[in-house]
C-alpha cells in the first residue's frame, strides 16, 4: 500500500500515513475552509487501509490550532477507524492550550476508540 504523504502548509497539516512503517500521523495547523477537500483523500486512503490493517494501528493528532470544519472531517478519519481493530489514538495538545485538549475529549466521548492524552510543551 503505497503511503499517503502530505506536506504541511500555514493552512494544512503534514499528513503521514503509512502502513509499511507502522507511521500514522496528523500534525499542525487545520484552517480549512473546505475541510472535506483536504481530508477525503486520508479517509479513502483509511477506508483501503481498514481492509487489510495492522495488528495495531497508533494514530497520532498533534494540532496546533483544529477550525469546526476541520473538527468535523477529523471525526470522519475516526469513523472509518473506529471499525479498525487494534487502533489506538494519541492525542498530543499544549499544556496551556485547554481548547485542544478539550476538542480530543469531545473527539473521544463520540468514538469508541481508546485515545491517550500526552502533553508537550
Amino acid at each position: 500500500m503505497t503511503p499517503l504523504i502530505i506536506a504541511e502548509t500555514p493552512e494544512t497539516p503534514n499528513v503521514l500515513m503509512d502502513k509499511t512503517q507502522g507511521k500514522f500521523h496528523v500534525a499542525g495547523r487545520s484552517l480549512i475552509e473546505n475541510a472535506n477537500d483536504f481530508y477525503h483523500p486520508i479517509v479513502e486512503w483509511l477506508k483501503e487501509y481498514a481492509k487489510e490493517p495492522n495488528p495495531e494501528t497508533d494514530i497520532s493528532f498533534k494540532f496546533e490550532y483544529l477550525n469546526i470544519n476541520s473538527s468535523k472531517s477529523v471525526l470522519d478519519l475516526l469513523t472509518v477507524l473506529e471499525k479498525t481493530k487494534g487502533v489506538t489514538v494519541t492525542w498530543y495538545f499544549n499544556e496551556e492550550d485547554e481548547d485542544m485538549e478539550e476538542i480530543g475529549e469531545e473527539l473521544a466521548e463520540l468514538v469508541t476508540i481508546p485515545f491517550k492524552f500526552e502533553i508537550y510543551s
